[in-house]
């Protein structure tokens, strides 16, 4: 069923393959939320190995996976042009330049995989040597130039609830492993591949099954009130409306603090504001913060979104920070984090004086804060915080000790009704089943949500929607083993089947099956 067509596609001539690469690796993307349409993996992957296989040499080899990659990452991330759209007066040159230039981050980092995995053996060793390489890479592309891990291809299961739960023992990662492995089976002969992979998703989801069967934790004595305002980018910083932002905030909030302290009395009621909710600075402005106050039950606390400022002699701000602050009943600041992860090209200029691009905020840089920290205002569990996108970086997002739950605020206004919020919901879910903590997720203009450490959505408030929800926090779950151990688990396991392959390939040289440096032409059955 498969291979025919797969086939087919090694005999296109040079630039028809290219081509092919390049249509396979869009189609991978619908693997992504909120589509997740897994089974076009079955076409994608083995497509991609089959092209790059049957290449007389690595660089045609590297182009056709660079393709693939370029591709997967055009589809993927088209949601960052939304983003210049917000500004397109200023920016309206880099709207057809945005998400591919980005994507050719992705295309980069698919031809290490690829050129690891066209030496070895067609079979297994290809199929182990590439899932291995692939998963290598895919950890790499959290570290490099500060870090993009988007799109994991472990992301595609973030919707079914069952295979999930292997996040809580090998991370996203090894999802992706297993991903790819499954995804590979088309380019084994027989019935037992087809079978063994069956096995494997069985034993995923019973394990999934079985976790999500213990013993429930009991709920934390917290009542979440999470406050989505609904505010459209365009408007967000201007002045004529920094008041009447600030009025919805407030006017959500005490609407719906007062109404949670009714309903759960024995509860202290946390509001969460989103990332830069407030339009002015909170931890600076005592104005402001005694509006905000008010609007607290007695014994409530804010976690507010705000930006913090160091002011210079000359009235001016000499550094900016993204920052959540909590604040009491008082109007007391209890605690602040700042962000520590900072977006390139959105909070910080990569290059800086050479090139032609300019933030919004003056062309002033945030500064980066210190890195995850331990937060514990007086009568509240220790959580931490998350600023955005610091949510996707797996085996990064908490601090030491280990928190109690997870807060993660977040302004995906800038993307409209795009895949991007849904994607970005998708990273906190699994970090939530990875550490075995709840996550309370508050978003500016959706998606607002509260997980718990099984990775359970508890509670959802959608894109392009005011609204606020209430919900208790969730227990915390013992340790995971991935909570234990991070990234040493899907590492060594991508190693494994990297050195597995190396070594099956090594002994069929030596049996004289598969003769050392042999490169199929391209024009053999037998390229995969």
């Amino acid at each position: 069923m498969f291979r025919a067509p797969l086939d087919r596609l090694a005999l296109l001539p040079w630039r028809r393959q290219v081509l092919a690469s390049l249509g396979l690796g869009l189609l991978s993307a619908l693997a992504f939320p909120p589509v997740h349409l897994v089974p076009v993996l079955l076409l994608a992957v083995p497509g991609l190995l089959g092209l790059a296989g049957a290449q007389p040499t690595w660089r045609r080899a590297a182009w056709i996976a660079f393709a693939w990659g370029w591709g997967q990452g055009v589809a993927g991330i088209y949601w960052v042009t939304e983003a210049i759209l917000k500004d397109v007066e200023n920016f309206w040159w880099l709207v057809p330049l945005a998400a591919p230039a980005l994507a050719i981050f992705f295309g980069l980092f698919a031809i290490p995989p690829v050129l690891a995995a066209r030496p070895l053996p067609p079979g297994w060793p290809r199929l182990l040597g590439f899932a291995g390489a692939w998963v290598l890479a895919e950890m790499a592309r959290g570290f490099v130039l500060t870090g993009f891990p988007w799109n994991l291809l472990g992301s595609a299961w973030a919707f079914a609830a069952l295979p999930v739960q292997g996040a809580a023992l090998f991370g996203v990662h090894g999802l992706s492993l297993l991903t790819l492995l499954l995804a590979g089976l088309p380019l084994l002969r027989g019935w037992r591949p087809w079978v063994a992979g069956g096995l494997v998703l069985a034993g995923l989801g019973g394990f999934g099954a079985w976790r999500l069967a213990q013993p429930a934790v009991p709920d934390q004595p917290v009542q979440l009130v999470l406050v989505q305002g609904n505010v459209a980018q365009e408007v967000k910083w201007r002045q004529d409306q920094r008041m009447a932002i600030f009025r919805r905030y407030l006017d959500l909030t005490e609407a719906a603090a007062g109404a949670a302290q009714a309903a759960a009395p024995d509860r202290r009621v946390v509001v969460i504001w989103p990332e830069t909710a407030s339009p002015f600075l909170l931890t600076q402005d005592p104005e402001a913060r005694r509006m905000a106050a008010a609007t607290l039950p007695p014994g409530a606390v804010l976690f507010g979104g705000t930006v913090r400022a160091e002011w210079g002699p000359d009235g001016r701000p000499r550094q900016v920070w993204n920052s959540l602050a909590v604040l009491d009943g008082a109007g007391e600041v209890q605690a602040v984090y700042d962000k520590a992860h900072l977006v390139p090209f959105g909070e910080y200029m990569p290059l800086s004086g050479l090139l032609p691009i300019r933030l919004a905020a003056g062309g002033m840089d945030f500064s980066a804060g210190p890195g995850p920290v331990l937060l514990a205002p007086p009568g509240l569990p220790p959580f931490g915080a998350l600023i955005c996108y610091e949510v996707i970086f797996p085996a990064a997002v908490t601090p030491a000790p280990r928190p109690d739950w997870l807060v993660n605020i977040t302004n995906d206004a800038w993307f409209g009704v795009s895949s991007g919020p849904w994607q970005h919901l998708a990273t906190a879910r699994l970090r939530a089943v990875e550490e075995g903590l709840p996550l309370a997720r508050a978003a500016q203009t959706g998606i607002t949500a509260v997980f718990d450490g099984r990775g359970r959505r508890l509670g959802m408030l959608p894109v392009g929607e005011a609204g606020v929800l209430t919900l208790a926090l969730p227990g915390t779950e013992p340790p995971t083993p991935f909570a234990r151990h991070g990234l040493l688990i899907p590492g060594l396991a991508a190693l494994l089947c990297l050195l597995g392959a190396l070594a099956r390939a090594r002994g069929l040289n030596r049996q004289g099956a598969y003769p050392a440096g042999h490169a199929s032409s391209g024009r053999r059955p037998d390229h995969f």
